[in-house]
């Protein structure tokens, strides 16, 4: 026998406390609850969607985004359907994050930078090096993925950069990566990449005015914390 909502006791329904108090007032457990629909022979939906946390190994909704689909089908009571809602769920929510900030929009800062991109690589369990190439104006001329690395490391050379950006017309680029710990505090790598990457630029005539490292709700910009060189160090503009 499963239990649906109408089935659960009224000050349990989270569809009833979202029409009497809000989407707001419902916990994240009561909000995948309102997905999931049902629950499974002697449990509830809501007690489901708490198993679906766990499993997640997070404290909060973020486990979403690395639990796989087969992970999730291991729950009892979540088939290919339901894991496959929670796993556009997720997606949905990064889209939403992420659409505040149109790619023609004129970047002016680091935090703008991070802000954008956050969502895409904060939850990532590798290393994504990729680069952004701008005109003159402080547009967005593209951005790529440069390469996909390890927890713990990432390979990239200069040749990989600066053939995206020359192929862009790019006035100036701004190199980002992702640190899967979630801290976005630079290794010494990180200084030696920013180093070789600003020299490379002054040579091609094409400047890096930034690197910026992502991490869980936090950035690292090396232009901010003014870890670049003095012909580098300069605001997005």
């Amino acid at each position: 026998m499963k239990y649906t909502m109408k089935e659960m006791p009224a000050d349990q329904r989270p569809y009833e406390k979202c029409s009497k108090y809000g989407c707001e007032s419902l916990s994240d457990a009561e909000l995948l609850a309102v997905i999931l629909r049902t629950g499974t022979d002697g449990t509830t939906s809501v007690d489901l969607a708490c198993e679906v946390l766990q499993k997640t190994g997070r404290d909060d909704l973020s486990g979403l985004y690395r639990i796989s689909v087969p992970e999730l089908c291991q729950i009892r009571g979540i088939g290919r359907v339901k894991a496959t809602q929670i796993k556009c769920i997720a997606e949905l929510s990064r889209r939403i994050a992420k659409s505040g900030v149109s790619r023609k929009h004129l970047f002016t800062s680091a935090l703008e930078i991070a802000e954008y991109y956050m969502e895409d690589f904060r939850h990532c369990d590798q290393e994504h090096v990729f680069v952004m190439s701008f005109d003159t104006r402080g547009h967005l001329l593209g951005d790529k993925i440069i390469t996909k690395g390890t927890v713990n490391q990432s390979l990239i050379t200069p040749r990989e950069v600066y053939l995206e950006a020359l192929q862009n017309r790019a006035a100036y680029i701004v190199l980002l990566h992702n640190h899967p710990s979630g801290d976005a505090t630079p290794s010494p790598e990180d200084f030696r990449i920013t180093e070789r990457m600003g020299q490379a630029g002054q040579i091609m005539g094409i400047p890096m005015m930034d690197h910026i490292i992502l991490g869980d709700r936090c950035y690292y910009s090396f232009c901010e914390h003014h870890s670049l060189t003095a012909d580098e160090e300069s605001e997005v503009s």
